[in-house]
């Protein structure tokens, strides 16, 4: 038979399905926020490395008895199983809710181990973090490289060193920007693309990137630009956290801008909370942390 044995002649062609990947069953987590959506039930806002941000309704979770109680705490890593959309959410697709609109239930959840639970000023530099993820961060948008960056972070808050407690802070909103792609190359001038001078002064601009700096601008030199670049690269958090300590105001000042600028008109509530710490007790412990906070701004 004329054609026999070549594809697509002769025969009938082949049918093939496509299988849809499957999530895992348990994913790892923290919880960034919660908010009540019964009497007995909490909507939580959780950053997972499988999945990124999601939106997940915890039944019972407020109730006397509930074991999620002692769970679904912040700054402590989980492992969370998840079900399909409770009710509210199917009831809600269509209206321009997108908090109901994406949720999902949660089934279980188990406590994996992490970090000392922060208390003071380590409190809200952590929420701090939370904060800059909830508004930054799309949903559903898987970021695994930032969720170990936010892990090994977290430990970095506690024990009251302020130039650990700072840097820590900048690199982690360094490696946010990186990953959400709002951040320059560091080693290249951006409007050239030429590599920067290891002996110039560079700023970071928000809608020009890496540029060359004026005689009255905050600049950091171009050799701790291609070093922050090289720590970006190779991953490691320690090494992010020594380049920002080498030049702490400066980093501050020049993240301050874009984040600013990232989080247009968006007012950052614990900014807020430790302002008014400071202007009703400046003495107490926990208003340092102001201090910490100050490279997000006044996005206001």
């Amino acid at each position: 038979m004329p054609g026999f044995g070549r594809p697509g002649v002769g025969r009938a062609p082949l049918l093939t399905t496509r299988r849809t990947a499957k999530a895992p069953s348990l994913l790892t987590a923290y919880v960034l926020h919660r908010y009540d959506w019964s009497e007995s039930s909490l909507i939580l806002d959780v950053f997972t490395r499988e999945q990124g941000r999601l939106v997940v309704a915890a039944k019972g979770a407020k109730r006397p008895y509930s074991q999620l109680r002692s769970v679904l705490l912040p700054f402590q890593r989980v492992h969370l199983s998840l079900g399909r959309p409770p009710r509210v959410a199917a009831a809600n697709a269509q209206s321009s809710d997108h908090t109901t609109r994406d949720v999902q239930t949660l089934r279980g959840a188990d406590w994996a181990g992490g970090a000392a639970m922060l208390t003071g000023a380590a409190l809200f530099s952590g929420f701090y973090l939370n904060e800059l993820l909830m508004k930054l961060m799309a949903r559903q948008d898987a970021h695994p490289l930032l969720f170990d960056a936010y892990a090994q972070t977290l430990p970095s808050l506690i024990g009251g060193d302020d130039v650990r407690v700072q840097s820590a802070l900048r690199a982690f909103e360094i490696t946010l920007l990186q990953q959400i792609g709002v951040l320059p190359d560091l080693s290249l001038v951006t409007l050239t693309l030429e590599a920067v001078d290891l002996e110039g002064r560079y700023v970071l601009r928000p809608e020009a990137g890496v540029a060359p700096a004026r005689s009255d601008d905050v600049s950091v030199s171009g050799a701790m630009l291609i070093g922050m670049q090289a720590a970006l690269l190779h991953g490691s958090v320690s090494a992010l956290q020594q380049a920002c300590a080498n030049a702490l105001p400066e980093w501050r000042s020049l993240l301050r801008g874009l984040l600013h600028y990232h989080l247009g008109s968006s007012v950052l509530r614990t900014r807020q909370v430790m302002l008014g710490l400071q202007s009703l007790a400046p003495l107490l412990p926990t208003a340092v942390a102001a201090a910490h906070l100050d490279s997000d701004s006044r996005p206001s």
